[in-house]
């Protein structure tokens, strides 16, 4: 795992931690952005709204399917650090309504874990020190010790499977269709989380 410890990093975690909302929060505002055919982020335009109320109902789903198997559950009892997972991310982005619920169902299962979300473009100086491949892409989660307050690791903004499918056709293709798009949507109904649950795992080192 990487381990990160500056002080200009700490203090614009620091700042983040102080906007940062929890999930049930981070649900009722996209709750009130599909009530109100809003979305977070700066582009506010038909086509971002629209995938906002899609990931609202992705999220349901989620919420009530996604199952984490026994052994897992005995893996993660073995995790007594504490930590924060700080996850950057908003509510248009079709990969944090399959990945930000896995992320809760985990958080849930072991109180060492505190779940805490902030809006990448409101957060933009966080975003800018966890780029993938030199972009902002999300969810990208950030694992801090809370004690010493240091990175512990990241994750992001895909499950490993699925970041090798992406890259594979990036490969071949330069970059993802809208065919690919659709293809990759039922990666992740198939999958049903069970990629992220074992990335999640290794991160904590369990």
């Amino acid at each position: 795992m990487e381990i990160t410890h500056d002080k200009d990093i700490q203090t614009i975690i620091d700042n983040s931690l102080k906007t940062a909302i929890n999930y049930k929060d981070y649900k009722e505002l996209v709750k009130n952005m599909v009530d109100n055919k809003l979305t977070t982020g700066n582009d506010k335009s038909e086509a971002m709204v629209n995938y906002t109320m899609l990931n609202d109902r992705r999220m349901k789903r989620w919420d009530k399917t996604v199952k984490v198997s026994e052994e897992s559950k005995k893996r993660l009892e073995g995790f007594d650090k504490q930590v924060t997972w700080l996850v950057i991310t908003e509510s248009w982005c079709g990969d944090a309504a399959h990945v930000i619920p896995v992320l809760n169902k985990i958080a849930e299962l072991n109180q060492n874990i505190d779940l805490k979300l902030v809006m990448r473009d409101d957060n933009y100086d966080l975003m800018n020190q966890f780029l993938t491949n030199g972009g902002r892409a999300i969810p990208k989660l950030i694992m801090l010790d809370n004690k010493t307050k240091d990175v512990l690791g990241t994750y992001g903004p895909r499950p490993s499977q699925a970041t090798k499918l992406v890259n594979d056709f990036k490969k071949v293709h330069g970059k993802l269709t809208p065919e690919f798009k659709e293809d990759l949507q039922r990666w992740y109904n198939a999958n049903k989380g069970q990629t992220a649950i074992e990335d999640l795992l290794q991160l904590l080192g369990v």
